[in-house]
C-alpha cells in the first residue's frame, strides 16, 4: 500500500508540477532541491507515472555512489509499499535487483556509463535523472555528456533532469540548452556552529596521511558533543582507515559506533539508515553528506578532510589523496544536522580557516587520471573529446597523458580510434591498466587467479592486509571480516566478464624479440623460455595455474601498472621505471626483494620518494615482459659525476639493465655531453687566465654601454647558445673535463670580437684594460663592478691636478681614491666636486698618519706624484 502521509510530507512535492511543465516543454530541466526535501525518491516516481493517473513512462535514476543507489531504490520501494526489484530497482556493479515489471531503476554512473556503450539509444528509457550532479565525479559528467549527445542525433524525446541540493544551476542549465531551473524550498531546522580546532597544531595531510593527533582530536570533539548535545551523532572523516582509527578511540562510549563508507556491507547500511531506540555514533566518509538520510542525527562533528583523486602524470602515479573540504561540502555535512529538528555542528578548525577554504570541490575531470574518460570517449567515437557537452573541457595535458596510456596497453590505434582489444576492455568496468591486466593476467595465469587478483587492485584493501599483494591476496581468499565477500563477488563478476581470455585481440604479453617498443639493440628476453620458474609467463609445461601466488600477483601488478616495476636499490629503496624513487616501509616484507611491482604509492609534495603502500615482489624477467614498450637499447654519452661517461646500456624505462663503456663513442654525442657539462657547473669549467677574465669583463661592459655588435659574454647561457662561434674547434676536439681545462677562455672570446664591422679593432679605446693617470702610471680598470661603471683604484697623489673624472665609452668612471698605504680613502665620480669639498676632510684625517706624502691644500692645481716629499725635492 502507498505510504501517501510520508510522500505527501515531501517538500519537493511542491516543485513537482513546474518540473513536468519544463520537461513537457523543453524535455530538460534542472532541479535544485535542498537535502532531505524528496528529489531523489519521489520525483523518480512522479515521472514514472507510480503516483497517479498519469502516463507510465521508464525512469533510470543516476547515483554517483552503490550505498546511495541501493538506498534510494529500498526508500522509493517502501513508499509505494513493495519490495526492492517490483516497480522500483537498482542495478549496481556485480549486483541487479529488478524485474520485468520495475518503472524505476536506480544505476551507478558507472553502470549508466557502460549501459549507453552497449546501446546509446537507451532503448525503452524515457527520462533520465542525473541525481547529486554537483559532486562534478567524472563518470556522471561522461553519462550527461553521452546524454546530450544521444538528445541531439538519436532520441530528442528523451528526458533529462539534472538534480542536486546544491550546484552550479546556472551551467548546467546551458549544459542542458538553456533548460529551465526549478527550485524546490526544504524544511530544515536551524543548525548551531561550534568551532573546535585542535589545541595544538597539527601536521597538514600529505598523500593519504593524515596526523594520528588530527584524528585524536577528532575523538575528543565526538565525546565532547555526545556529552553536550542529545540526538545521534554523525562525524565525518576522509576515509576508511581514518573511520577505523577514530572507532578504535571511542571505545567506552555510552553510544553505538556504526561505520558508513561506499563498501559498508547491506546489513550495516540498513542499521545507519533506520531509525534506532538507543544512541548512536556513526562515522562516514562523503557518501553521507547528501546520498542518505539518516534519521536521528541532531549533531555533525566534521573532521573538514576529504578525499580526492590526483593524477601526477609526470612520474605516473595516480591516487586518493586528503585535501581540506570545500565551504559547500561543510554546508552540505552541516545540514545533516538539522533534518529532523534543531542541531549543532562541531567544526574540528577555526572560524579563521573557514574563510580560506575553496569555495567548491575540484571536478574531477581538472585533477583526475583522464585515461578511463579517453577510452570511453574513443569508443563513444570522439577520442579527444572535442565534440562532447562538457562542464569543463578536459585538460590537455591530461588528456595526452592518457592516450599514451591507452596505446601502450593496445586500447588505441596511432589515430586514437579503439581497437577490438579496447572495446572489450571498456565492456569490462574496470580502467584501462586494471582490464590489461585481466585480460593479459588470465592468458598466463588463468582467468580465475587474474579475476582475483585485478579485483583485489580495483578496490582499497583493508590496511591490515598489508603492503604485499600475494600476502593481502591470501587474507582476502580466507578472510571473513566485511572486505572478503566484496571482493569474492567483484572476482566472480570479472570471472564471468572474462569469458575467453583471448578474446578478439592477442594479449601484449611479447614474444621473444617481438616487444613493442622496443629500440634497436638486444631484444628483451623472452621470461618463458630463459626463466620459466620464476617468471610471470608460465613456461613449456607449465599450466597457468601452477605459478606461485607471488609471481602470479607480481605478474598482474606489473601489467597493470608498468611504469611502476622497480628495481632495488638497497636500504628499502627502490627506483621505478617511470623515474621515480620509492621506499618500502620499515619491517615491510617487500624490504630485501631484488624487484618491485608496485600497484599503489603516493608521495608527498615534501617528499622525493614515494611510499610503497601495496606492491608484489617480481623477477626482471617479468618485468621486462610486462613493460616491453619502455625497454630501450643503444649509446648513451652524457655529462655525469663532473665528467664524460660513456656507455652502451639496456634499460627499462629509467632502470639502468645492462651496460658496457665505450671506447669509440660518437663525436658528436661526446660534445653534446661536454656543453651539458657546461651548462651544467658554467663556463668555469674552461682555462680563465686574468687576461681572459678581465676581457670577458670588458665586452660585457660594452654590451651594455653600447649594445650593438659588441656581444653579451657575461651569461654563461648566452655564451653556450654561440658555442660553435668561439669555441670551435677546440670543442669538437675535446673528449672529457680535462680537455675543457685546457681551452683559453680568452683566446676563445677574441672570436666574438666584431671584426666583421671593423669594431673589433677600437676595444682598447673603447674599453682600455689600463688608464694613464696624471702621474703616469697606467692603472688597470676593474669592469666587474655589479653597478656597471668601471672602477679605478688608484692613489689620491697620482690625480692631482686632474679636473675632471675620466670617462670610458661615455661612461664615468668610479675612482676608488686611496691612501699612501694603498687603502680605501673615498671613492668619487665626480673630482671636481671632491678636490672642493670632500678633499679637504680626507686630508685633515689622514696627513698627520702620512706626513711624508704631499697634502697641497689646493690639489686642482698641485703636481701629481707617486712619490714621497723627500723624493720629490731630489
Amino acid at each position: 500500500m502507498i505510504r501517501t502521509a510520508d510522500l505527501d510530507a515531501l517538500p519537493v512535492r511542491e516543485a513537482v508540477p513546474a518540473l513536468v511543465s519544463a520537461l513537457d516543454a523543453h524535455g530538460a530541466a534542472v532541479l535544485c532541491a535542498p537535502p532531505g526535501t524528496g528529489k531523489t525518491t519521489l520525483v523518480p516516481l512522479v515521472l514514472a507515472g507510480l503516483l497517479g493517473a498519469g502516463e507510465r513512462r521508464r525512469v533510470v535514476v543516476a547515483e554517483p555512489r552503490r550505498i546511495a543507489a541501493r538506498a534510494a531504490a529500498r526508500r522509493m520501494a517502501w513508499l509505494l509499499g513493495e519490495a526492492v526489484g517490483e516497480s522500483v530497482g537498482f542495478t549496481v556493479r556485480g549486483e541487479r535487483v529488478a524485474g520485468p515489471r520495475t518503472a524505476v531503476e536506480v544505476v551507478t554512473t558507472g553502470v549508466l556509463l557502460q549501459r549507453l556503450q552497449r546501446d546509446q539509444e537507451l532503448a525503452g528509457v524515457d527520462v533520465v535523472v542525473l541525481d547529486e550532479c554537483h559532486e562534478r565525479h567524472l563518470d556522471a559528467d561522461t553519462v550527461a555528456a553521452f546524454l546530450l549527445d544521444v538528445r541531439e542525433t538519436l532520441r530528442p524525446e528523451l528526458r533529462l533532469v539534472a538534480a542536486s541540493a546544491t550546484t552550479d544551476a546556472a551551467g548546467w542549465a546551458r549544459l542542458l540548452g538553456d533548460a529551465p531551473v526549478v527550485e524546490a524550498r526544504g524544511v530544515s531546522y536551524p543548525v548551531e556552529v561550534v568551532w573546535a580546532p585542535p589545541a595544538r597544531p597539527v601536521r597538514p595531510p600529505q598523500g593519504m596521511r593524515v596526523d594520528p593527533a588530527q584524528l585524536a582530536h577528532v575523538a575528543s570533539v565526538v565525546r565532547r558533543a555526545l556529552a553536550e548535545r542529545s540526538g545521534d551523532v554523525l562525524c565525518f572523516l576522509p576515509g576508511v582507515g581514518e573511520m577505523a582509527r577514530v572507532a578504535g578511540q571511542l571505545g567506552g562510549v555510552d553510544a553505538q559506533v556504526l561505520q558508513v563508507h561506499g563498501r559498508t556491507p547491506a546489513a550495516v547500511q540498513d542499521a545507519v539508515l533506520t531509525a534506532a531506540a538507543h544512541r548512536r555514533v556513526i562515522l562516514a566518509t562523503a557518501v553521507a553528506e547528501s546520498s542518505l538520510t539518516v534519521p536521528g542525527v541532531r549533531v555533525v562533528v566534521d573532521s573538514g578532510l576529504a578525499r580526492e583523486p590526483r593524477m601526477d602524470h609526470a612520474r605516473g602515479l595516480g591516487a586518493l589523496v586528503t585535501v581540506r573540504a570545500s565551504r559547500a561540502a561543510g554546508r552540505q555535512r552541516a545540514g545533516r544536522a538539522g533534518r529532523e529538528a534543531p542541531g549543532a555542528v562541531y567544526r574540528c578548525w577555526s572560524e579563521a580557516e573557514d574563510s580560506r577554504l575553496t569555495a567548491y570541490p575540484s571536478a574531477e575531470i581538472r585533477i583526475a587520471d583522464l585515461a578511463a574518460f579517453a577510452l570511453q570517449a574513443a569508443c563513444w567515437g570522439d577520442p579527444d573529446a572535442s565534440g562532447l557537452a562538457l562542464l569543463d573541457p578536459p585538460p590537455a595535458g591530461a588528456m595526452a597523458a592518457a592516450r599514451e596510456v591507452l596505446a601502450a596497453v593496445g586500447a588505441v590505434d596511432g589515430a586514437g580510434r579503439p581497437t577490438p582489444r579496447g572495446r572489450r576492455m571498456a565492456g569490462l568496468g574496470l580502467h584501462p591498466r586494471l582490464a590489461r591486466a585481466l585480460l593479459d593476467g588470465a592468458a598466463a595465469l588463468g582467468a580465475r587467479r587474474a579475476a582475483q587478483l585485478v579485483a583485489l587492485l580495483s578496490e582499497e584493501s583493508p590496511r591490515e592486509y598489508g603492503d604485499d599483494l600475494a600476502a593481502a591476496w591470501r587474507a582476502a581468499r580466507h578472510g571473513s571480516d566485511g572486505y572478503a565477500p566484496r571482493w569474492r563477488t567483484e572476482a566472480r563478476r570479472l570471472e564471468r566478464a572474462l569469458g575467453d581470455p583471448a578474446g578478439p585481440s592477442a594479449p601484449l604479453l611479447p614474444e621473444a624479440g617481438t616487444a613493442p617498443g622496443t629500440a634497436s639493440g638486444a631484444p628483451p628476453r623472452d621470461p618463458r623460455a630463459s626463466n620459466p620458474g620464476a617468471s610471470g609467463a608460465p613456461g613449456p609445461g607449465r599450466s597457468p595455474g601452477s605459478l606461485p601466488d607471488h609471481a602470479a600477483a607480481g605478474l598482474v601488478a606489473a601489467l597493470a601498472f608498468p611504469e611502476r616495476v622497480a628495481k632495488a636499490k638497497g636500504g628499502g629503496a627502490f627506483l621505478m621505471a617511470g623515474g621515480t624513487a620509492a621506499e618500502v616501509g620499515d619491517g615491510s616484507p617487500l624490504h630485501g626483494a631484488p624487484w618491485l611491482a608496485v600497484a599503489v604509492a603516493d608521495r608527498s609534495s615534501h617528499s622525493a620518494s614515494a611510499r610503497v603502500r601495496l606492491a608484489a615482489v617480481l623477477d626482471e624477467d617479468t618485468a621486462r615482459a610486462a613493460a616491453a614498450h619502455l625497454l630501450t637499447s643503444g649509446e648513451e654519452v652524457r655529462w655525469e659525476d663532473g665528467d664524460v661517461v660513456a656507455r652502451a646500456a639496456q634499460r627499462l624505462g629509467a632502470i639502468e639493465l645492462v651496460t658496457r663503456p665505450l671506447r669509440d663513442p660518437d663525436p658528436a654525442l661526446v660534445r653534446d655531453a661536454l656543453l651539458d657539462g657546461l651548462r651544467t657547473e658554467g663556463v668555469g669549467l674552461l682555462r680563465w687566465p686574468q687576461d681572459a677574465r678581465a676581457l670577458r669583463a670588458r665586452l660585457g661592459f660594452l654590451h651594455r654601454t653600447l649594445g650593438g655588435a659588441w656581444p653579451d659574454v657575461t651569461d654563461d647561457a648566452a655564451l653556450l647558445e654561440r658555442a660553435d662561434d668561439w669555441l670551435e674547434p677546440e670543442l669538437s676536439r675535446a673528449r672529457r673535463r680535462a680537455d675543457l681545462g685546457r681551452i683559453d677562455a680568452g683566446q676563445a672570446l677574441n672570436r666574438l670580437l666584431p671584426w666583421a664591422t671593423g669594431e673589433a679593432a677600437r676595444l682598447d679605446e673603447l674599453a682600455p684594460e689600463r688608464l694613464e693617470v696624471p702621474s703616469g702610471s697606467r692603472i688597470r680598470l676593474d669592469y666587474t663592478a655589479e653597478h656597471g661603471q668601471p672602477v679605478l683604484a688608484v692613489k689620491l697623489q697620482e690625480l692631482f691636478g686632474l679636473a675632471e673624472t675620466p670617462r670610458v665609452a661615455g661612461v664615468p668612471v668610479l675612482v676608488h681614491l686611496l691612501s699612501p698605504a694603498g687603502r680605501p680613502a673615498a671613492v668619487t665620480a665626480d673630482l671636481a666636486s671632491f678636490w672642493q669639498g670632500g678633499y679637504r676632510a680626507v686630508r685633515a684625517e689622514l696627513r698627520g698618519r702620512y706626513p711624508k706624502h704631499p697634502w697641497p691644500q689646493d690639489p686642482a692645481t698641485a703636481e701629481p706624484t707617486r712619490h714621497t716629499n723627500a723624493r720629490l725635492r731630489r
